[in-house]
């Protein structure tokens, strides 16, 4: 713990009722302006959509000198408080929280969590002021957790935090709970690993063991001699039925997955859940040093009350893609196998994007928040996943590099940093270490491939590392042009994708395909293969939908010939530089 510091702002965090979900803030500043303004964000960084957290907010008060004072609310989020810049100034406020994502907050008799971008209210021009959090426990058998730097905390945990500024504090969530709690050295920094909800089949043994090779290997990556840009690190992991994701955050990262994705007590298999799981924690592990020291130079400072537009998650998302699948095969965590099965999804998942011929990375990065984070129907159709298409991106310049002898993106990533500082950086910054490492400029790549929609050249640059491309038969969603869901008896619509067969056939989103007639005999669909049964070898059939209780019948074209990417290693030798490369070799 440090010693003890004065802050000019405080906030109190405690469960006002725990079984309607309501935490009670309560904020004191200790030198108002006159008057003072104050406003709660409306997203929270790497989370790239508008939530509006102050939906949340209730039973706002104002307080001095042991009076109530007026206030008046000038927006959705934002709020003046007529008081004197005289003495301290009190407020008091609640939250409801019952979202259980990583993003948001929660509070029930088992478990509370937040981020201080739902709670904690941004007192205007006192952004940079050391900041304390004091957290109350609901509950006195609870633990906390949480990477802020502890000033007076119990042995549970609970107590007073420290934060520099604001955007220290509300980058650095809270888990408290019943909850299993392990920790681990890497690269000589103290990190701690905390599991919610986990059931007792769980390894925990396991999990922190392939951890600190994760992190191992990605310190060894960023660094020959140097320290992380921390002093220690906290993964907070809430397991539950069915949900999977992550947020990023400056020595902690939050985590959601599946309790079936768990290790188990008793099993040494490397089942696909804990393969995901371990993707992903390799994925917000990087993130510390890929977009949450290195950042686009238009996230030097946040504005929390509106969008806060880049191009470059192309980057920041799509690269520590690349790297997540790649670092957990160079620490041993999967073979070649696992990782060019893995390799070969996302390049599937790209390939059946037509909206990859729409829109450009850069474009989606830019489009964030009313495309990718606003996903509908018709996404596939309008925009590319600057996740996929960012990974194979890093992907091609990786294999450039290495194929022309001239260095690796390893080198570019760890040169980027050094050139920016490990802070902010732009494109160019990016285009300069290229051709530093390179020794030629990368223009005509990065408009292609970045800013363009063309195909990538993945099939050529993976045969220079003796990897081959094995073409199978699509599966009869991707065959078809559409999504589905099997669903009570029939086939639910979910997609239909730009200029497929179902697309010509009229299959529309929302549509139930109940059956098809086949030469004169209509068959009832319980589920999409079945078409394939009563199809037989007719290609050309009649789907009989039902769209908004009407009964449909559409000429529906079997198509032929759609095809899949199925990676396979062909020359060891060549790959392995690859995919088992030293940092710093």
């Amino acid at each position: 713990m440090s010693p003890a510091r004065s802050a000019a702002i405080h906030f109190r965090v405690e469960a006002a009722d725990l079984h309607a979900h309501l935490w009670r803030v309560t904020l004191v500043v200790e030198r108002p302006a006159a008057p003072q303004k104050l406003s709660l964000p409306a997203w929270i960084p790497g989370s790239y959509l508008l939530r509006e957290f102050s939906k949340h907010l209730q039973r706002l008060t104002a307080r001095q000198d042991g009076r109530v004072l007026p206030m008046q609310q000038l927006d959705k989020a934002t709020w003046t408080v007529d008081c004197m810049a005289s003495s301290a100034l009190t407020l008091s406020y609640e939250v409801y929280a019952y979202d259980a994502s990583v993003r948001t907050a929660w509070l029930d008799a088992q478990r509370g969590f937040f981020n201080g971008t739902s709670l904690c209210l941004r007192v205007h021009g006192q952004e940079s002021q050391p900041h304390t959090l004091e957290v109350a426990p609901p509950d006195p058998q609870w633990q906390l957790a949480t990477g802020l730097e502890p000033q007076k905390v119990d042995r549970h945990g609970f107590g007073t935090f420290w934060a520099a500024s604001y955007d220290e504090l509300v980058d650095c969530p809270v888990e408290m709970g019943r909850f299993w709690s392990a920790e681990f050295k890497a690269g000589g920094i103290a990190h701690r690993f905390v599991v919610a909800g986990a059931p007792e089949s769980f390894d925990g043994e396991r999990l922190v063991a392939d951890t600190q090779k994760i992190c191992e290997a990605a310190i060894r990556f960023w660094h020959e001699r140097g320290k992380p840009p921390f002093k220690g690190y906290t993964f907070l992991l809430n397991v539950v039925d069915d949900n999977y994701g992550g947020l990023e955050h400056r020595n902690s990262t939050a985590l959601i997955a599946s309790r079936r994705d768990l290790p188990r007590l008793g099993d040494a298999r490397q089942h696909e859940g804990y393969v995901t799981l371990l993707g992903l924690i390799s994925h917000e592990y990087f993130h510390t040093w890929n977009v949450k020291s290195l950042r686009p130079a238009e996230f030097a400072r946040y504005d929390y009350a509106s969008e806060n537009y880049t191009e470059l998650l192309w980057f920041f998302e799509g690269f520590t893609s690349y790297y997540d699948d790649l670092l957990l095969r160079r620490c041993g965590l999967i073979d070649e196998t696992t990782y060019l099965r893995l390799l070969s999804k996302t390049i599937n998942q790209v390939q059946q994007a037509p909206g990859r011929e729409l829109q450009s990375v850069a474009q989606a990065s830019f489009d964030a928040w009313v495309k990718y984070y606003r996903q509908d129907e018709n996404t596939p159709n309008a925009t590319i996943s600057y996740y996929t298409k960012g990974a194979l991106v890093a992907l091609c310049f990786d294999l450039s590099l290495r194929a022309e002898g001239a260095g690796s993106l390893d080198e570019a990533m760890r040169a980027l940093w050094n050139r920016c500082t490990g802070g902010p950086m732009t494109e160019a910054d990016f285009a300069a270490v290229l051709r530093e490492v390179g020794g030629r400029s990368y223009s005509r790549e990065l408009g292609a491939w970045v800013h363009g929609t063309r195909e990538l050249p993945l099939a050529e640059l993976l045969a220079t590392r003796g990897i081959e491309v094995h073409q199978d038969p699509a599966p009869l969603q991707q065959r078809l042009g559409l999504r589905t869901q099997d669903s009570a008896g029939s086939v639910q619509v979910k997609t239909v994708l730009r200029g497929g067969a179902a697309e010509q056939a009229g299959l529309a989103p929302g549509d139930e395909w109940l059956g098809v007639e086949v030469a004169g005999q209509g068959w009832r669909l319980a589920k999409l293969d079945d078409l394939l049964l009563y199809a037989g070898s007719h290609r050309r059939v009649t789907a009989l939908v039902a769209r908004d209780r009407r009964l449909l019948r559409l000429d529906l074209q079997l198509p032929a010939g759609a095809t899949t990417w199925r990676l396979a290693l062909r020359d060891a030798v060549l790959a392995q530089p690859w995919l088992a490369a030293k940092p710093h070799a």
